[in-house]
C-alpha cells in the first residue's frame, strides 16, 4: 500500500490530513487486496483515492459596513458508487482542500456503513460565521449557494450542515437554492422541521455515538449505567452525546470549545446542560461562562501549542472525542489508558492521531472509530432524504428506533468484517474493510467510470 500512499503525497503535497485519512484506511484492507487481486488490476486503490469532481469557487459577499469580502467555496464529489453525494459543508476558517478531502473520502466509507444508498462528498468555506450578524451569514449563503447550486440536487449531491452550519445556515442555502432552481426538493439535509426536516436529526450523530458505545459495551456484559464519561465539545455532537449519556444512566464531566474546557466532577446533569446548551446555540457565548454559573466546575484554557490536552488527563470509564480532528494526540492516548478508560467512541471525524489508535488498539480498549460510530448523523440525513421523496414525515420514535437499528447494524458489520480478516475485535478494521468491500464492488459493477 506503501506505493498508494507515495502516490498521493506527491500528487497533493501539504494535504496531511488528506494523507493521514487514506494511510488510515490503507493499513486495514491490505487482507482484502491479498485475497481478491482482481482490485489491484482494476486500479480501484488509485481511483478510490482520486475524487470524481472537486468543485472550488470564489464567494464575494457585502459585510454590514459595505465593505466588500472574499471567501472561498468548495465541494468535494468524492464517489457515487453507492449513491448521490452526501456530506456535510463546513465554514470554518481552518477549511482549505486537504481538509475537505481528508473529509470526503472518510465520509465515503462511512455512508457505506449506514446501510443506505449514499455516495460521499464534502464541501464548505473559509468563512467563519462566529460574530457575524444574521444578514451577513444570509449574505455569504446566498453568494454561496449562487454557485454551487449548478453542481447538486436531490438525485446528485445532497449536502448538510457541519462545523459552522446550523439551522439557520441551511435555511439560507435551502432559500437561495429554491429560488434560483423554481423548485422545492430535498436537496439539503438539517432542514427545520417546518419545511422538510427530520425529528432527531440535531441529536442523530450524538444519539449514535453512545448507541454505539452501548453496542460495544454489551460483547462485554456492561452498560453504560453509572459510568463516567468525558467528552470534548460542546457543540451540537457533544450536546445530545451528553443528553444521551444521561438518558442511559451515565455521567459525562467534561465540555470544551476552541477557548478551554471545563470539567465539573459532579458531573453535568441535566439542569447543567439545558445552561449549556442556550450558552451555546441562544447566546453563542463560550464555555468558560459555565464555571461562572457553577463556580465548583473547573475552567483550563486551551494551549493550542501543547502536546497534551488536560482535558483527557481525568479518571473515567468512556471518552467521547466530539470536537475536531486530531484532537487526541499519542500522549493523551496513554493519559486515558493510564485513567482507567475502557470505552473511546468518536463522536467527531477522525478526532485521534495514528500514534494514538495504536495505543488504544494495543491495550484492547474499545475503540470505535469515527466512520462508525458517528455515523448516525449521516444516517438520520439518509432518512430525511427519505421522508422527502415520500412527503411525508415520521415520528420521533420511528426516526429514533430507525436510528438505534443502523448503529446496531453498523457495530455488527464492523465486528463481523474484522473477524472475517482475521482481527476480531478491531473496530477500526472491521469499519475499513466493510465500508471499502461494498464500496469496490459496486465500483467494479459499473465499469471504468
Amino acid at each position: 500500500m506503501s506505493d498508494i500512499l507515495q502516490l498521493v503525497k506527491e500528487r497533493d503535497p501539504g494535504e496531511r490530513e488528506f494523507h493521514q485519512a487514506v494511510m488510515e484506511v490503507m493499513a486495514s484492507i491490505q487482507p482484502v487486496m491479498d485475497r481478491n487481486p482482481e482490485y489491484r488490476a482494476a486500479k480501484i486503490l488509485e481511483r478510490l483515492v482520486e475524487p470524481e469532481r472537486v468543485i472550488l469557487f470564489r464567494v464575494p459577499w457585502v459585510d454590514d459596513q459595505g465593505e466588500v469580502q472574499v471567501n472561498r467555496g468548495y465541494r468535494i464529489e468524492m464517489n457515487s458508487a453507492i449513491g448521490p453525494y452526501k456530506g456535510g459543508l463546513r465554514f470554518h476558517p481552518s477549511v482549505n482542500l486537504g481538509i475537505l478531502k481528508f473529509l470526503a473520502f472518510e465520509q465515503v466509507f462511512k455512508n457505506a456503513l449506514t446501510t443506505l444508498p449514499m455516495g460521499g462528498g464534502k464541501g464548505g468555506s473559509d468563512f467563519n460565521p462566529k460574530g457575524k450578524s444574521d444578514m451577513e451569514v444570509m449574505r455569504f449563503c446566498q453568494s454561496f449557494m449562487a454557485e454551487l447550486f449548478r453542481h447538486i440536487g436531490p438525485d446528485t449531491d445532497v449536502p448538510a450542515g457541519d462545523i459552522g452550519v446550523g439551522a439557520r445556515e441551511i435555511g439560507y442555502l435551502f432559500g437561495m437554492y429554491k429560488k434560483l432552481k423554481n423548485e422545492f426538493t430535498g436537496v439539503l439535509t438539517g432542514k427545520s422541521l417546518g419545511w422538510g426536516g427530520s425529528l432527531i436529526r440535531p441529536e442523530a450523530t450524538g444519539y449514535g455515538s453512545v448507541y454505539f458505545a452501548a453496542e460495544m459495551l454489551a460483547t462485554r456484559s456492561e452498560t453504560l449505567d453509572g459510568k463516567t464519561c468525558l467528552v470534548s465539545g460542546s457543540g451540537n455532537v457533544a450536546q445530545y452525546t451528553m443528553e444521551k449519556l444521561l438518558d442511559l444512566g451515565a455521567k459525562p464531566v467534561t465540555c470544551s470549545d476552541s477557548s478551554g474546557y471545563v470539567y465539573d466532577e459532579a458531573g453535568i446533569d441535566r439542569d447543567k446542560l439545558a445552561f449549556l446548551m442556550n450558552l451555546k446555540n441562544v447566546r453563542r457565548g463560550r464555555v468558560k461562562e459555565y464555571t461562572e454559573k457553577y463556580p465548583d466546575a473547573v475552567y483550563a484554557e486551551a494551549d493550542p501549542e501543547a502536546e497534551v490536552n488536560p482535558l483527557w488527563n481525568h479518571r473515567a470509564d468512556c471518552a467521547f472525542p466530539s470536537a475536531t480532528q486530531n484532537e487526541i494526540s499519542a500522549k493523551d492516548a496513554q493519559n486515558l489508558v493510564d485513567n482507567g478508560v475502557a470505552v473511546v467512541c468518536e463522536g467527531a471525524n477522525m478526532p485521534t492521531v495514528p500514534e494514538g489508535i495504536d495505543i488504544f488498539i494495543e491495550n484492547k480498549m474499545l475503540y470505535g472509530p469515527g466512520k462508525a460510530a458517528n455515523a448516525g448523523g449521516v444516517s438520520v440525513s439518509g432518512l430525511e432524504m427519505t421522508q422527502n421523496s415520500m412527503r411525508l414525515a415520521w415520528t420521533r420514535e420511528e426516526v429514533d428506533n430507525r436510528l438505534q437499528m443502523i448503529m446496531k447494524s453498523i457495530h455488527k458489520t464492523c465486528l463481523d468484517a474484522a473477524e472475517q480478516y482475521g482481527t476480531p475485535g478491531n473496530y477500526m478494521n472491521g469499519a475499513n474493510i466493510a465500508g471499502f468491500v461494498k464500496v469496490v464492488e459496486a465500483m467494479l459493477d459499473q465499469g471504468v467510470v
